[in-house]
């Protein structure tokens, strides 16, 4: 992949031990991505220009405005990529919900959701799929060593869909919301099954978070930071295994711990 089209350069001063030094550094470059729908803006996200397509169906299938990949009928990602044309069938309850709610969500990046608390009725997710605590402890050592974006600027978040057959799906953006909903809809595209997988995320496990694993069918979702309380909560009512603090052999298990075979 080719990242330096996404990053720029800019010149700092770099202290070290009261010293200071003139240094060129990278930083990443966030653009606005303008989402139409059946020939309606639906909305605009501060983003990195990348996966805008996989951005586009796991934002609309987390927010329940579309149910199914197969309800897209058209998507078009403009020259410049900053534009995303959908045609699809589409729930207009959870459509008009998002443009009436407009929560602004603690996700870095300054996300918004339609998905506050009782607006959706999920079943609890109640499958049998375990994981050994081994697969955790070293597929989150993968995940935070490959990330590309994060080592040449240091901000950028990333998420990653661990699959039942050991095949990974990842994406990265300034936003941990936008990553999730970008590895998500890789995951969509290729048509790959979701109700089997564990979700790695970088960054804290708030609200939003689960719920784009509740709204995903996705079963476990682990990070190396810590949940805060309503997302703990949210993952104790859907039926989530929620894991923090991941790190070597150690983690915690917050919510419906079954999942993990011990």
């Amino acid at each position: 992949m080719d990242n330096a089209k996404y990053l720029k350069t800019i010149v700092i001063d770099k202290l070290i031990e009261n010293e200071a030094t003139v240094y060129e550094d990278v930083t990443i470059d966030e653009s606005r991505l303008n989402l139409f729908l059946n020939g309606e803006k639906a909305i605009s996200m501060m983003c990195i220009p990348m996966d805008q397509d996989a951005h586009a169906i796991g934002f609309l299938m987390s927010e329940n405005v579309i149910t199914s990949i197969d309800d897209i009928e058209e998507l078009i990602v403009s020259e410049d990529g900053l534009r995303v044309d959908v045609k699809a069938k589409i729930d207009e309850n959870s459509l008009q919900n998002l443009y009436k709610e407009k929560t602004l969500v603690s996700g870095c990046g300054g996300g918004i959701t339609g998905n506050i608390e009782g607006s959706l009725e999920i079943p609890f997710n109640q499958t049998a799929f375990k994981v050994k605590p081994e697969t955790i402890s070293d597929e989150i050592k993968i995940f935070y060593r490959e990330s590309e974006l994060y080592n040449l600027t240091g901000c950028v978040h990333k998420a990653m869909v661990y699959l039942l057959d050991g095949t990974t799906v990842t994406a990265e953006d300034i936003g941990r919301h936008n990553a999730i909903d970008k590895a998500v809809g890789k995951c969509k595209i290729k048509r790959l099954d979701t109700t089997k997988s564990i979700l790695f995320v970088s960054g804290r496990l708030s609200s939003e978070m689960v719920t784009k694993a509740v709204m995903h069918r996705i079963p476990i979702i682990v990070s190396r930071t810590a949940p805060t309380y309503l997302g703990v909560q949210t993952a104790h009512k859907h039926g989530i295994t929620l894991i923090g603090f991941a790190r070597g052999r150690k983690m915690n298990l917050y919510t419906h711990g079954g999942r993990i075979d011990v």
